[in-house]
């Protein structure tokens, strides 16, 4: 049977690539027998020789269900030649040459071990899930295999990977085996309006039994769907004895999971609703027909828990066409998707990197030492960040962004780093047991029907529960389960008691607190709903809530409405408990801030824990350079206009600025309002010592302040190139007015420039100055920069107008020769 399989022919070509070629991209469609039969392949490889190989898979079923397939094919059980690791279980020996394992298992190992002793390959199967931890693992040993194991070797298989891309980014040759699929017909059934999901599939699947033979595969979003649609479809099975309803997900017994992969025995039909767990690695025998709901549960980081939560979305066209590949595997198929044949997929499932929360990843890298790390998608810079600012707060990186003790702890406990950090910081006893009560609570599905936002009252219906009293308004299922978590975590940590069970409400706040350092929150002064969060923001209440009248709280989940935050739930705390656990969190600082309404700074002593304000009390002498870097701030609101310029202040920039223009090879200062308002901290600030209001600095020391732009030398040059005033033919100096883009206007009256054949020029020459000639009335005659061509040709006309209207001026014929005056003819003359 095995060497009938398409990948059989291939194998020659994929151990013959492995010995030149530490690296493969290896594309076999679903069934061709690639989980099963590339990995005992490997084992007569001469460069494997007694080493290891690693298998990933994305799901536990698969990993388990991959070793059990591989281990009969050996006559062996489980554990002697082929094993598996998975999270919570562990079935490997001294003589387990494969090893497969989920992809968090090999982050671990490769934490532990870098250089991974003794394993001589790893294979990516099923790549294209693109899990986030796939992805970490690839990155991790692809740095282990450059810097200290070339000759690891490392392969990465899937039926619908972008195989050419990944080859290229890996720098990997590229192998594709050949596909015994038959062909499937495909045929859309959409839901009836109104219809719930459960009754589409019942319907789909009553139509499929009466059409088609062999079993059916029903692809469902989760455990929860699936149960539904069970119960949907037991009536139907009740209605005959040869058909039978099996459920496939991997919250299952292995007993469960073992009954929906195998044949049944007695050679019933079956209807196997199962997750995504389904569409590829795991073989699922006489499957002839698909019905497809289109949906998936899938990360998707949620900020109103501050987790990544399994959201149901649609699934991409790359899993839709993986899931209708099932119905072809032994012969002619059916395949009925659940939705409109108008609706368009995405082509390919996004990478899990790009949306979901990056604290894992970050504490990960932190952990490995190096953030050089290569990623098929690389992770986004912002939300990269943002987990690193997160993880400080938690305590579990420094400053530097470097891993801390508790940082390490926590990658052990193996959960959320927000969780773990709760855990880690907990005290050993009552607390950590509360603790790890806490950590199931936030986990679960709501306990409680009406029990508002208090997250407290969770805890003590869970308490109730363990006590043998009623738990009112808690449903008994939900409560044993969360208990059963708690005893989970409890064995993880290493805790051996129980919570006291009359443990106060703010006890559960301050463990809370721990998992939301950024959402301890105390409620402001002008408004008992509103409360303001540790990180700067603020949330309120509901109108009903029972927190009403708390200080402090530690809030677990917000509902982020547009502008407005309301606390969903939240657990109270008392101020003194989060001086002795958070002492480092609390601070006292002088701060001397601008008042608006006063126009002028306010000076104070302020109490905070991190962004929110306890206390404030006034500074009778503030400290001078706060000062006036806090008028320097209000300048920065209100711009330059608030400065007291003048007409000598304002030609000061614009004398600047035409220096700069003219002469752009020189070191002239940027003096532009953006880059003047940019740098006032350096030329403004030492004019604002000592001051308190902004109009207690004046027009002389605005202009000083600005000088201070320019050294000597340059302040010398200013002069020279961009002079203030000119010294005219009449003697008498006359001002320069400049406009930045412009040449630099001198107005005078017309008599003080007879004899003067030429326009005045500044810039060293460079550029003229526009002339306004003036009327002895001070209006302009004439604006020019060609002086010698008014004299011969304007003149004579100005002067036979302004003759008659000012006979007191001297408006002689020969401009050239007369002297040049200011002043008008004496009365007697």
């Amino acid at each position: 049977m095995h060497g009938a399989l398409p990948i059989t022919a291939l194998l020659p070509a994929i151990l013959q690539s492995l010995a030149t070629h530490p690296r493969l991209v290896l594309e076999a469609a679903p069934g061709a027998g690639k989980t099963t039969q590339v990995p005992p392949a490997l084992l007569a490889a001469p460069w494997l020789g007694n080493q290891r190989v690693l298998m990933l898979e994305p799901r536990r079923v698969a990993a388990r269900a991959a070793a059990t397939f591989m281990a009969a094919a050996r006559g062996e059980a489980v554990g002697e030649t082929i094993g598996y690791r998975i999270r919570f279980e562990r079935r490997v020996s001294a003589a387990t040459r494969i090893e497969v394992v989920t992809e968090g298992i090999l982050t671990r190992m490769l934490q532990d071990d870098p250089a991974l002793e003794g394993v001589g390959a790893l294979l990516f199967d099923e790549f294209h899930e693109r899990h986030l931890s796939a992805d970490l693992g690839l990155a991790l040993a692809l740095d282990v295999q450059q810097s200290l194991r070339p000759d690891l070797r490392i392969v990465l298989m899937s039926a619908t990977l972008d195989g050419e891309r990944l080859a290229r980014w890996l720098d990997a040759p590229r192998l594709i085996s050949a596909s015994r699929a038959h062909p499937v017909s495909v045929e859309h059934w959409s839901a009836l309006r109104g219809e719930a999901l459960a009754q589409t599939v019942r319907r789909a699947c009553v139509h499929a039994l009466a059409q088609h033979p062999g079993d059916l595969l029903v692809f469902l979003p989760g455990a929860r769907a699936i149960a539904e649609c069970t119960r949907a479809l037991e009536a139907l099975a009740d209605g005959t004895r040869c058909l039978r309803v099996l459920p496939l997900h991997g919250e299952l017994p292995i007993e469960r999971q073992a009954e929906a992969l195998a044949a049944d025995p007695e050679g019933m039909r079956r209807i196997v609703l199962a997750t995504n767990v389904a569409e590829s690695s795991v073989t699922l025998p006489g499957m002839r027909v698909v019905i497809d709901s289109g949906l998936a549960r899938e990360p998707r980081f949620d900020p109103n828990s501050g987790f990544s939560r399994l959201a149901t979305v649609a699934i991409a066209q790359d899993s839709a066409t993986q899931r209708a590949g099932r119905a072809g595997r032994v012969a002619e198929g059916w395949c009925y998707r659940l939705w409109p044949s108008s609706q368009r997929l995405a082509p390919e499932r996004t990478p899990e990197i790009e949306q979901v929360d990056l604290a894992d990843l970050a504490l990960e890298m932190a952990a490995w030492g190096s953030s050089d790390l290569r990623f098929p998608t690389p992770p986004p810079a912002g939300a990269l960040g943002s987990a690193r600012d997160l993880l400080r707060a938690l305590g579990l990186l420094d400053g530097a962004d470097r891993i801390t003790a508790n940082g390490r702890s926590a990658l052990r406990v193996g959960t959320s780093p927000r969780l773990a950090a709760m855990l880690v910081e907990a005290s050993p006893g009552s607390e950590r047991a509360l603790g790890c009560d806490v950590a199931a609570l936030v986990d679960a599905r709501d306990p409680l029907r009406d029990a508002g936002d208090d997250f407290a009252a969770r805890w003590r219906a869970l308490a109730a529960y363990r006590s043998g009293r009623g738990a009112p308004g808690g449903t008994r299922g939900a409560l044993a389960a969360i208990d059963q978590a708690a005893a989970q975590w409890r064995r993880r940590t290493g805790e051996t008691r129980l919570p006291a069970i009359d443990a106060a409400p703010h006890s559960v706040g301050l463990v809370l607190a721990r998992a939301f350092p950024d959402r301890i929150a105390r409620v402001q002064a002008q408004d008992p709903r509103r409360f303001q969060l540790a990180n700067g923001r603020s949330a309120v209440l509901f109108d009903n809530s029972s927190l009403r009248g708390e200080s402090w709280l530690a809030i677990a989940e917000l509902l982020d409405a547009v502008g407005n935050a309301r606390i969903v739930r939240a657990a109270p705390l008392v101020e003194s408990d989060l001086r002795e656990h958070f002492p480092q969190r609390f601070s006292v600082s002088a701060q001397v801030v601008w008042d608006d309404a006063r126009g002028a700074l306010r000076a104070e002593r302020v109490e905070r824990f991190d962004t929110i304000v306890l206390a404030r009390s006034p500074l009778p002498k503030p400290d001078p350079l706060a000062s006036a870097a806090a008028l320097g701030e209000a300048i920065g609101r209100r711009g330059l206009d608030a400065l007291p310029w003048t007409g000598q202040t304002r030609q000061w920039i614009e004398r600047v600025r035409c220096a700069q223009e003219w002469f752009a090879e020189e070191p002239w200062p940027l003096v532009d309002p953006v880059t003047l308002l940019s740098s006032r901290n350096c030329w403004l600030e030492p004019a604002l010592l000592g001051k308190t209001r902004l109009d207690a600095l004046d027009a002389g020391e605005l202009a000083h302040a600005l000088a201070s732009l320019l050294d000597p030398a340059q302040r010398r040059r200013l002069d020279q190139v961009a002079p203030i005033q000119l010294r005219v033919p009449s003697g008498m100096e006359r001002p320069l007015t400049y406009a930045h883009g412009a040449p630099p206007v001198l107005a005078c009256k017309l008599q003080e420039l007879f004899g003067l054949a030429d326009t005045p020029r500044v810039a060293d020459g460079r550029v003229p100055v526009t002339l306004h000639l003036l009327s002895p009335a001070g209006r302009p005659l004439q604006v020019t920069q060609d002086l010698r061509s008014f004299w011969d040709r304007t003149y004579p006309e100005v002067r036979s107008e302004m003759l008659r209207r000012y006979p007191r001026h001297p408006w002689p014929p020969d401009p050239w020769s007369a002297a040049p005056t200011h002043r008008a003819k004496p009365r007697n003359r």
